[in-house]
């Protein structure tokens, strides 16, 4: 119990300045604000990934994955809606809206995937005397890539119509609805835990049940209280610095958020449950393209907006590389083997964008990452519609190899 005092306790005196500037109405500059703000965000979603790990006790193998990516990436979710919801009512906030979810769907595949990856084959080299260059996923991961698979294809209308309209929102919200219900048909496995979550799972039931109620409540509130300063201070403390807000909002709002997954996925790598590990980032990006997606044109309408967000055209030519990253990504993962040099791919790629700052360096890249797809998907075309059948079939689905071995 002593852990989960002191773990916890040290996420709520991080969080408490946030609470005290908020609460008391106290005006900051806006980059204390946004190392502030930033500071408790990212405190949160270490609650929330704890609770989340814990909660699994409780909730089918396949399904607890796929809540603890959910949960993990909500502070991400606050952020982007409150973009998504100002835009409503001043125009500016537009491009910041689909700023931020690109980035975030970016920085999940092209960092997070590739370092899970080579982190687990060090940490199965480290933990199971298991040399080799490729990662193998498990035979249920193919259920997640074909609802990913298909929500990316259609992710490709949005650039090609120059927005995000509610009838697409309602469409994403259904697939992850139909996402959520062939996971919940696993059986319920008890996960081995550890650190902080360990100490919260192994609760009697009653106590921790209250205590998950209890964090979920904590770190929900510390993001509704720090979201909406937190974005906006990004976009005033960039312009103070001199630094572009754009990139701020894309990049550091994304990365303080998605950070304790991207740790959280690094441990499970590292302890050798590397298949667990990406496992996990893979149903965060069907999150992503779902439910985060979706949820934009929804926020903006409730702020006001018309019922479609509308994308400018650095925003098309961003929707546009976000979507063909992600199509090389599962291209190259068709065959259920994870590749080293498909990471390294990956990351090189990802890497490259930084300094590619023209609209014609951006096309230049989608093309890069399109021809790339291609001659992945030759390589793994015979995996190509069991995999698009995957979301379809009425088999049960396999359960995962990593159900039970948790960190």
């Amino acid at each position: 119990m002593r852990r989960l005092f002191t773990t916890v306790g040290l996420c709520v005196l991080i969080s408490l300045p946030a609470v005290v500037i908020r609460l008391g109405g106290l005006h900051v500059e806006p980059v204390v604000a946004m190392l502030v703000f930033g500071a408790a965000v990212f405190a949160a979603s270490f609650v929330l990934a704890w609770a989340a790990e814990a909660a699994q006790v409780d909730i089918s193998g396949g399904l607890a994955i796929a809540i603890l990516a959910l949960i993990a990436v909500l502070p991400e979710y606050a952020v982007d809606l409150t973009y998504a919801y100002q835009a409503g009512s001043n125009p500016d906030y537009v491009q910041y809206a689909a700023a931020n979810m690109t980035g975030s769907n970016r920085l999940l595949l092209g960092l997070g995937w590739p370092l899970v990856v080579l982190v687990g084959l060090w940490g199965l080299k480290r933990v199971h005397q298991r040399r080799g260059h490729v990662l193998p996923l498990d035979a249920g991961n193919r259920l997640e890539l074909g609802f990913l698979l298909i929500a990316g294809i259609f992710a490709f209308v949005m650039p090609l119509t120059a927005q995000i309209h509610v009838w697409m929102g309602g469409l994403l919200f259904i697939w992850f609805g139909y996402y959520a219900y062939r996971l919940s048909r696993g059986g319920v496995e008890e996960p081995t835990l550890r650190g902080t979550s360990a100490v919260i799972g192994a609760l009697p039931q009653t106590t921790r049940r209250w205590t998950l109620f209890g964090l979920f409540v904590f770190a929900a509130a510390i993001v509704l209280v720090s979201a909406e300063p937190f974005a906006h201070s990004l976009v005033e403390g960039g312009q103070d610095l001199g630094i572009d807000e754009f990139l701020l909002v894309q990049w550091v709002a994304p990365l303080a958020s998605e950070a304790p997954e991207f740790i959280i996925a690094i441990m499970f790598a590292a302890r050798g449950n590397a298949t667990a590990a990406i496992g996990t980032l893979i149903s965060a990006k069907v999150n992503q393209w779902t439910l985060l997606v979706g949820s934009l044109p929804m926020a903006y309408w409730a702020g006001g907006g018309s019922a479609a967000l509308p994308l400018d055209d650095r925003q098309v030519e961003e929707m546009l590389l976000t979507a063909a990253q992600t199509m090389l990504g599962i291209a190259l993962i068709l065959g259920l083997h994870f590749h080293r040099r498909s990471a390294w791919l990956l990351l090189v790629l990802f890497l490259v964008q930084f300094p590619v700052t023209s609209t014609e360096g951006r096309l230049i890249l989608c093309g890069v990452y399109a021809l790339a797809a291609i001659v992945a998907l030759a390589f793994n075309f015979r995996h190509l519609l069991p995999t698009l059948r995957a979301p379809f079939t009425q088999d049960l689905i396999p359960e995962s190899e990593y159900a039970g071995h948790q960190p």
